[in-house]
């Protein structure tokens, strides 16, 4: 019975619970169970309120039983990212500068997760301030890929990926700036959302108009993935650019028939970017479903040039302006110390911030606003290519992941199909010069490579026209019924 429930839809939990086939109470409780089989393997969920949520649980039981109207999520535990903000729940960043730090307010993900009747059980793991696109910290350590425990579940939203697969909650909220949640979710063969700018508005955040940063929905399945979104989208007068279409666009069966739709295949953007012959081999085969769904498919690329510098540009900016005053408090009282920093796990008191983050906090810092300009050209001239584009194809599919899960002993991959890696974001361009475009895009489990290549999870990357966040689950959802592969569970301990 636990295992049926942990690895429900939920769809199918949130039926169950409102006709009351199954108590709020008992789902919460099977989870919790599942996270105390499971994670220590994987280390995915780092902090768990369980009397906290089995409590919520008993009073949304009660609630139902006294005819109140439950909210789309009504019953269903949540571990919500961990730098996403919890009142009374410790949101550490994975930095052991805010190891022992509790909000006193919800970010608005999860403020209308809640008020949509999700019940916190924790929080996921996340890279150091979510950068990078592998999840290790000092604080909570590795989280490791449920396919295979050397490898990584990818980042930054790795620990809701790996938690997702392992039936620890049906629901996980992310965020993608360079992939952070369509790299976690081909890493670990689950579904992972990003949505359009402003689908699903941000508060608090420093910069409210910037676009590069989203937030959005990762499940195993994507209609689970579309009901989450359900709630997560909708206008909000505390951002700026929240687009006026309301959550309930969503909620709605993402049954479609695909004959007809013009699709676009680009297996290396172009020949631009480096892609593992493993992942390849993978999708050329996935592609062809679309064949027999009735697509047209060709091998096209929209024209991408100066997406990089935008990328690269407004993700530097974004750093500075985020943790710039952090990091100079922390090198000031370094210096004060006479310029020893104990990087030590759990130790506030010296830690700055790991060095590659660093690095890119320092780029944002030697910005000048003709830099800045640059880019707001540049992206303005993507924008328009890519819309021209989207006129001649209805979807775009491509590598999430240049790479299979790679060893979760290293920070990154140094080099991609014999090509090296510079730096912690070149082996992720597949993802983000997608980013840069402001097209929504979904990864959606495409398969699993040969088993002399370990037999790891493979995703496939679709991405829509400006805005058509609908019509890229429905696309996915499509592929996802056709081929089956986000059923194949990871080899975990049985109940």
């Amino acid at each position: 019975m636990s295992e049926e429930i942990c690895f429900a839809s939920a769809r199918d939990l949130a039926r169950r619970i409102r006709a009351r086939e199954l108590s709020a109470r008992e789902v919460v409780q099977a989870h919790l169970d599942q996270i105390e089989r499971t994670n220590s393997q994987v280390n995915a969920v780092v902090t768990v309120v369980a009397e906290q949520a089995l409590e919520q649980a008993r009073r949304a039981d009660e609630r139902l039983a006294r005819g109140a109207l439950p909210g789309p999520l009504h019953g269903l535990p949540v571990a919500h990212k961990d730098t996403h903000a919890t009142a009374g729940i410790r949101t550490t960043s994975g930095s052991p500068i805010f190891a022992d730090h509790v909000p006193d307010e919800d970010e608005l993900v999860v403020e209308r997760m809640r008020a949509a009747g999700a019940i916190t059980i924790g929080k996921t793991n996340v890279p150091e301030f979510a950068a990078g696109s592998h999840t290790f910290n000092p604080v909570f350590g590795v989280t490791r890929n449920p396919y295979d425990l050397s490898r990584s579940a990818g980042g930054s939203s790795g620990g809701a990926a790996a938690a997702l697969a392992c039936g620890m909650h049906p629901l996980a909220d992310g965020s993608d700036m360079g992939g952070s949640l369509r790299n976690p979710a081909s890493f670990c063969n689950v579904a992972g959302f990003r949505p359009s700018p402003g689908r699903v508005p941000s508060w608090p955040v420093p910069a409210g108009w910037a676009t590069m940063g989203v937030q959005g929905p990762m499940a195993r399945e994507v209609a689970d993935a579309a009901l989450l979104l359900s709630v997560l989208a909708g206008p909000d007068p505390r951002s700026p650019i929240a687009l006026d279409t309301p959550g309930s666009a969503f909620a709605v069966p993402l049954d479609r028939d695909l004959a007809g739709l013009r699709v676009a295949w680009s297996p290396d953007l172009g020949g631009t970017v480096p892609v593992d012959p493993a992942v390849t081999g993978v999708l050329e085969p996935a592609v062809k479903v679309f064949e027999e769904l009735g697509c047209a498919v060709e091998e096209a690329c929209p024209d991408l040039s100066g997406a990089d510098e935008v990328f690269r540009t407004l993700r530097a900016w974004h750093w500075d302006i985020a943790l710039r005053p952090l990091l100079d408090e922390r090198r000031a009282a370094r210096a004060l110390r006479g310029g020893t920093t104990p990087h030590t796990p759990r130790s506030a008191s010296g830690y700055d911030v790991k060095p590659s983050l660093a690095q890119n906090i320092d780029a944002g810092r030697t910005l000048t606003g003709a830099d800045l300009g640059r880019a707001e050209i540049l992206h303005t001239a993507l924008f328009h290519r890519v819309r021209l584009f989207f006129e001649r194809y209805d979807a775009l599919l491509l590598p999430v992941s240049q790479v299979p899960p790679f060893d979760a002993g290293v920070e990154y991959p140094d080099e991609v199909a014999g090509q090296p890696m510079p730096d912690y974001l070149e082996w992720m361009r597949s993802c983000f010069l997608v980013s840069a475009t402001g097209c929504p895009a979904l990864s959606v489990p495409a398969g699993f490579t040969s088993a002399d290549r370990g037999g790891l999870p493979v995703g496939l990357q679709i991405v829509g026209p400006h805005h058509a966040d609908l019509a890229v689950l429905q696309i996915g959802h499509a592929f996802e019924r056709a081929t089956r592969h986000a059923e194949r569970r990871p080899p975990l301990p049985a109940p």
